[in-house]
């Protein structure tokens, strides 16, 4: 039986707005097994930020359970919350908004490690720093340097080291390098490849980019306005897409080569308002297999295959 570290069961986080609900998330179901890699997908605002953040409770769920190692981390105390930090950490997006502009390199390692009362003293903080740097490729020489003096590599690679200061069991990776170049991306994403393998980490892996998300996760879940749409392997995904949106996003990615014979989706029509939706197909809209029966009821996460999900009225059609 697979060793599931967390699944998270009908999320849901809505916002208030002046004009009615904002549902961010949807009512999402997943699971990750244990030193494995999730890569969550979908275009800007789809909610996968903001499922990541749900999940670590930087943000409190409308409804829905989060089980951690087979805990609901929902009915958590501050206390449980805060020794449960240890264990489940983020790596930011940005590098430079998420470091302290006024502290050093060597004091954003240790900080982590101070809170938390990981060392006994100034000694072995220093010490842990140290080895935390040498782990995440970072020169001693920059321990007492500012974020301000580095570049974006080196910058992602102190959020990396801060991350695993207090060696968690699990990572939420909010598009860590969406913003480094193309070079400095390949640098890092080997790093946390390697940082998982001799670790044994598990990974959220958040991110707009198809091609960066499919050899860097084991399963991917493809978002749309706040709702899971399609889950599978990575390769069962790009050999065989089976919901339109996936296939869309599929068909946007660049690839170098004159034989490459693959034809663009282009997705037109209106996009749903996430406030206040109506029930039936978010993406019907835009959807060029749309039918009446996409208005009725929101489409079930269904099985097409082995551990294949995918919610879509026609194809749900098709399996009756």
């Amino acid at each position: 039986m697979a060793d599931k570290i967390l699944e998270v069961r009908n999320l849901k986080k809505h916002f208030s707005t002046p004009k009615g609900l904002l549902h961010a998330v949807d009512g999402v179901n997943f699971s990750i097994e244990r030193g494995k890699t999730l890569g969550v997908v979908g275009e800007s605002g789809c909610g996968k930020s903001t499922t990541g953040r749900v999940i670590l409770r930087l943000l409190e769920a409308t409804d829905g359970e989060i089980l951690f190692e087979g805990k609901n981390i929902r009915d958590f105390s501050k206390e449980e919350m805060r020794r449960l930090r240890e264990e489940m950490q983020i790596i930011f997006q940005d590098p430079f908004a998420s470091l302290n502009p006024r502290m050093t390199v060597s004091e954003i390692i240790g900080e982590p490690l101070i809170i938390h009362k990981m060392c006994k003293n100034k000694d072995e903080i220093a010490a842990r720093v140290r080895e935390l740097m040498d782990t995440v490729g970072l020169s001693q020489r920059l321990l007492n340097t500012y974020p301000h003096e580095l570049d974006g590599g080196r910058r992602q690679r102190i959020g990396i080291a801060r991350a695993l200061a207090l060696n968690p069991k699990f990572i939420v990776c909010d598009e860590p390098v969406s913003a480094l170049d193309v070079s400095i991306q390949a640098q890092v994403l080997n790093l946390m490849q390697d940082l998982q393998a001799k670790l044994g980490l598990t990974y959220i892996f958040i991110t707009h980019d198809l091609s960066v998300v499919k050899h860097f996760s084991d399963d991917i879940a493809v978002m749309y306005l706040g709702q899971l749409v399609e889950k599978a392997p990575a390769s069962k995904l790009f050999k065989n897409p089976s919901h339109p949106y996936t296939k869309a996003l599929l068909s946007a990615i660049p690839v170098a080569s004159l034989s490459h014979k693959m034809e663009r989706v282009r997705l037109e029509g209106e996009i749903t308002s996430p406030i206040n939706p109506e029930p039936g197909c978010r993406f019907a809209k835009r959807c060029t297999y749309a039918t009446p029966e996409c208005g009725h009821g929101d489409p079930r996460l269904l099985e097409i295959a082995e551990d294949h999900f995918v919610a879509c009225h026609l194809i749900e059609g098709m399996m009756d």
